[in-house]
């Protein structure tokens, strides 16, 4: 969630006065602002959806034009005053949600150059995150912070896991190749890797297909294991996710302490006999 980025001086009153309004949503004012600034984002991104229907674009290319203006010129003010509202500036604009506000602004600015920049305008769409804070729906943010917590745990894992499953994909391709014997879709080494990759992920594609028996009985084998693999990850990141659970609900009365082992029988911060 977005932290509180140090107020500014007491003799700043109008600036607190924005900073409530900008940056919190426990009053009349803060609230409504935060849902036109979601009625924006959601407005944009049905502008950047509709401009990219060639029939739509053409009828409607200088109303969209003009709405997106309005609504970049408005996240840009808007980029500025939590700038200014805050004393440490550097907190803000390095934080997590003041890099996705400047992510959201760039590619209007860029599409003045380069005018396909301006479907990256997309971004906008993380800023519903700020959704959770307006609404008071913390317990889902937390709960998205240990989906987080669990796959950067899960990471070595999973990395070994691709590792393996790159070595095999590259395998499998290369002997799909020698089994048929270069036909079509299956010219070189790189396309039939691409085969075993859209295989044993269960995607698909129906792109390329085997013609010769040993190829077909490869491509049994690769599908059956298909199912497998996909196991492996989602087995990975769930048994993450349970220990995670179980660890956070440890947590010491005393200090609050949360980082206890397992097999812990009293915290190593206050020395307080667990439950």
């Amino acid at each position: 969630m977005e932290r509180e980025h140090n107020l500014v001086p007491e003799d700043s009153l109008w600036k607190r006065y924005l900073y409530r309004i900008i940056y919190r949503s426990d009053t009349r004012l803060g609230k409504l602002f935060d849902i036109i600034l979601l009625s924006l984002i959601l407005a944009s991104t049905a502008i950047i959806m509709m401009e990219s229907v060639p029939k739509l674009d053409k009828k409607f290319h200088y109303t969209f034009l003009a709405l997106e203006w309005v609504i970049s010129i408005f996240f840009t003010v808007e980029y500025s005053m939590r700038i200014a509202v805050v004393k440490n500036k550097r907190n803000y604009i390095f934080s997590f949600f003041g890099i996705i506000d400047f992510l959201s602004l760039v590619p209007f600015f860029l599409s003045f150059f380069f005018p396909i920049t301006k479907y990256f305008l997309i971004f906008r769409m993380l800023r519903m995150l700020r959704i959770f804070r307006i609404f008071n729906l913390l317990d889902f943010m937390n709960d998205g912070y240990l989906i987080v917590r669990a796959l950067k745990n899960s990471s070595r894992k999973i990395y070994i896991f691709l590792l393996f499953l790159i070595i095999f994909s590259v395998i499998v391709g290369s002997l799909m190749f020698m089994v048929e014997g270069g036909r079509q879709g299956f010219e070189t080494i790189p396309q039939s890797i691409y085969w075993a990759v859209v295989t044993v992920t269960t995607v698909g594609y129906g792109d390329v297909s085997p013609i010769t028996p040993m190829g077909k009985f490869f491509a049994v084998i690769l599908m059956l294991a298909g199912y497998s693999i996909i196991a492996v990850p989602t087995g990975i990141v769930t048994a993450e996710m349970r220990n995670k659970r179980q660890n956070l609900e440890k947590i010491c009365e005393r200090c609050g302490n949360e980082d206890i082992d397992d097999d812990a029988r009293y915290c190593k911060q206050c020395g307080k006999k667990l439950a």
